[in-house]
C-alpha cells in the first residue's frame, strides 16, 4: 500500500452491497488521502460482517445517524439507483460531500433538482464515472482535447459478454449478500432494457462526452435476438463531430470495450478490459505532426481508488475537480432518456428537449 498522507478525508460508505465490497471499501483503505471512517447498512448481518472485515471506526444501521456524526466528512452512495438522489440530498443537507455511484439518478427532473442543491450548498458532489480515472484513457483524452485539434468522428463500444460473471467471480472478492438488504419497490432487472442502459449505457455516454464534449442529439436503433440486446446510437456532438456508439449486452465472445477518435492532427484508439482486472486501457495515440505513435503504460489501474483520491484532493487541498461533476451526471441521464425517446419515436432526439424517466 502507498504511504498515507497525514491529513485524510473521513468517509462513510452507504450500502454494504456488491459495489461497496468489490470497490469502495478497499479504495477508502488504500487511498493515500482517505480513511474508511464509517459504514452504514440496514441489514445487521451484512453490516456486522463488513465491519469485521474492513474495520471502519464506526458502523451504523441508520443513515441519518451516520450523517449526524460530526467527524464524518463525506459519503459514498453505493446503493440502488432509485435511492441515489434522495440519499445525496440528505447528505448535502447534513453538510457532507458526496461521491455518488453512477447513474446520478433515473429521471431528468430529479438529477436537475439535485444539481441545483449542489450549487446552493457549496459542497462537492462527484459522480462515480470511474473510467475517467483510467490512466490510458486520461492520456488519450489529454491528446484529444489538445494537440489533436478539431474532431472528425468518434466510435465507442461497450459490449458485455455472456461469460462476464465467470470472469468477475474469479477476480472479485467473495461477495456477501443478505436477505435483510433494502431493495427498491420494483426489481431493477425486471426491465432488462432499462437496466442495461442505466448500468452500462451510462458509461458509454459519459466516456464519449469525456473525449468529445457535449452531445447535442442521438438517433437510436435497437435489436433484440436470442436474449441479446444491441443498441446502435448515432450521435451529433456540439463540436460538429459525428459519433457512433455500440452498446451490446450478451455478446457471444470476449468482453469488448473501447473507442477510436479521428481528429485533425492525429487519432486515438483504446481497448478497455473488464474493469475488475484493474488494468489501464491499452491506448495508442498517433500524432500526425511527428508521424509517430505513443502508448502509455498506465501501471496504476485501480481507477476506483484513483477517483476517490481525486475527490479527496479537491475537498482537502482545493485541487481542480477532475471527476464527473453533477452537470456530467445530468448530461448522462439526459442522454439515456434521449436514447429511449429516439427509439420510441423513430427519429433523432435533442438531449435538451427530453424530460421524465428512462
Amino acid at each position: 500500500m502507498a504511504r498515507k498522507d497525514e491529513r485524510r478525508l473521513r468517509i462513510g460508505v452507504l450500502g454494504c452491497g456488491p459495489i461497496a465490497q468489490a470497490a469502495h471499501f478497499e479504495s477508502c483503505t488504500k487511498g493515500r488521502n482517505t480513511d474508511l471512517y464509517a459504514i452504514c447498512d440496514v441489514a445487521d448481518d451484512l453490516r456486522a460482517r463488513m465491519a469485521a472485515t474492513h474495520a471502519p471506526v464506526c458502523s451504523y444501521a441508520d443513515y441519518d445517524a451516520m450523517l449526524a456524526d460530526p467527524d464524518l466528512e463525506a459519503v459514498i452512495i453505493a446503493i440502488s439507483d432509485a435511492f441515489h438522489v434522495s440519499a445525496a440530498l440528505r447528505a448535502l443537507d447534513a453538510g457532507k460531500h458526496v461521491l455518488c455511484e453512477k447513474p446520478l439518478g433515473v429521471t431528468v427532473e430529479e438529477v436537475e433538482a439535485l444539481q441545483a442543491c449542489v450549487h446552493a450548498s457549496g459542497l462537492i458532489l462527484q459522480v462515480g464515472h470511474m473510467k475517467r480515472f483510467d490512466v490510458g484513457l486520461q492520456a488519450g483524452r489529454d491528446f484529444a482535447q489538445g494537440p489533436m485539434g478539431a474532431h472528425l468522428a468518434y466510435k465507442g463500444w461497450y459490449c458485455d459478454n455472456t461469460h462476464r460473471y465467470t470472469a468477475t467471480d474469479a477476480l472479485q472478492p467473495l461477495l456477501v449478500t443478505s436477505a435483510n438488504a433494502r431493495k427498491p419497490a420494483v426489481n431493477p432487472k425486471a426491465d432488462l432494457q432499462r437496466y442495461y442502459m442505466l448500468a452500462h449505457g451510462s458509461h458509454l455516454l459519459d466516456t464519449a462526452r469525456y473525449f468529445c464534449g457535449p452531445i447535442e442529439s442521438v438517433s437510436t436503433r435497437l435489436l433484440q435476438r436470442f436474449g441479446a440486446y444491441c443498441w446502435f446510437i448515432e450521435t451529433q456532438f456540439a463540436s460538429g463531430a459525428l459519433g457512433h456508439l455500440d452498446l451490446t449486452i450478451g455478446l457471444r465472445g470476449d468482453w469488448h470495450e473501447g473507442l477510436t477518435l479521428y481528429g485533425e492532427n492525429g487519432s486515438v484508439s483504446a481497448k478497455t478490459l473488464n474493469p475488475w482486472y484493474y488494468k489501464s486501457s491499452d491506448v495508442e495515440i498517433f500524432n500526425e505532426r511527428t508521424a509517430s505513435f505513443t502508448r502509455p503504460l498506465g501501471a496504476d489501474g485501480h481507477f476506483y481508488r484513483r477517483q476517490l483520491e481525486a475527490f479527496a484532493a479537491t475537498i482537502l487541498d482545493g485541487a481542480p475537480m477532475t471527476g464527473a461533476v453533477a452537470a456530467d451526471g445530468v448530461a448522462s441521464v439526459r442522454g439515456m432518456v434521449a436514447v429511449a425517446h429516439s427509439l420510441r419515436d423513430g427519429k433523432p432526439v435533442r438531449l435538451a428537449d427530453v424530460a421524465g424517466p428512462l
